[in-house]
């Protein structure tokens, strides 16, 4: 089965004719099923955590992100969402997946999606302090940290998003690497943690080729030695192209299924209603 489960319609809006470009991609590329992962940042329900969470002073960093927030946010109420997914059922075969971001307050995002009927929800590390690091305006902000204490950070933050029971899936593991800031230490131990914490809590992980076409790095996440750690505490999977554009729906999704098949992976995950069935790769 070939299945893409995180894309985002918030490059055009809740309108039919340009979402119908997702569907005819996922069609041209023989894609089984799409899901839909709206970001946080679409709904105003979630506005207040992150003017809570990220850094928005006068630094280079404060003012960007101060300036994101206005742009193209919190657009949708859960419940326009929900309305517009249901009219979509009614024509495609799609699920209702969610993108949410590692906010501290994780009880307000319990609150928040308590009563929800998602198919399932992703959790992804896309702070680390404050700070947006997959944004390529603040690709400089790297060199004035310690990139190991980095990895800490986000192990930390996967740990926590784990340990919450609100996730069905991490999103893109590891995407620290996208603007091509690679390690020179030995990551064994900061995977380790995240594959415990993943395990423990019954997580998926999200093979995710954005990564592939979207960022420097050009390859699809988590990086390999991520792969054989989560392969050896056996992790389900999601493939999923992250797609911002109807066009690239399902873009590398084979490409993805030879990399999970690279670490001995035969199966993915499928999702009805938070409910996860294991079903062949490809």
């Amino acid at each position: 089965m070939k299945f893409d489960y995180h894309m985002h319609f918030e490059y055009g809006d809740y309108d039919e004719g340009w979402v119908q470009g997702f569907f005819d991609a996922a069609a041209r590329r023989g894609l089984n099923e799409i899901g839909i992962s709206e970001h946080s940042h679409t709904f105003p329900e979630f506005q207040q955590l992150y003017y809570d969470d990220l850094t928005l002073d006068d630094s280079f960093v404060g003012r960007f992100q101060s300036t994101w927030l206005k742009k193209n946010k919190f657009k949708h109420t859960l419940d326009d969402y929900f309305r517009f997914m249901d009219r979509l059922k009614s024509t495609h075969k799609v699920k209702i997946g969610i993108e949410v971001c590692n906010f501290r307050d994780q009880s307000a995002v319990e609150n928040i999606l308590n009563g929800r009927d998602f198919d399932y929800v992703i959790g992804s590390i896309h702070f680390l302090d404050g700070w947006g690091f997959d944004a390529s305006a603040l690709v400089q902000e790297f060199d004035r940290h310690d990139l190991r204490d980095l990895y800490e950070i986000y192990t930390r933050e996967v740990e926590r998003l784990s340990s919450t029971g609100l996730y069905d899936v991490l999103g893109h593991p590891f995407n620290l690497w996208v603007f091509n800031v690679l390690p020179t230490f030995d990551e064994t131990e900061y995977f380790e943690r995240a594959a415990r914490a993943l395990s423990k809590a019954g997580m998926a992980i999200d093979i995710n080729t954005g990564t592939a076409y979207r960022y420097p790095i050009k390859k699809i996440s988590p990086p390999p030695k991520f792969m054989e750690i989560a392969a050896q505490y056996r992790l389900p999977i999601i493939t999923s192209s992250d797609a911002h554009q109807p066009e690239d729906c399902g873009r590398f999704i084979d490409e993805a299924i030879e990399y999970a098949r690279g670490f001995e992976y035969t199966t993915c995950l499928q999702f009805d209603r938070r409910q996860r069935t294991e079903v062949p790769l490809g």
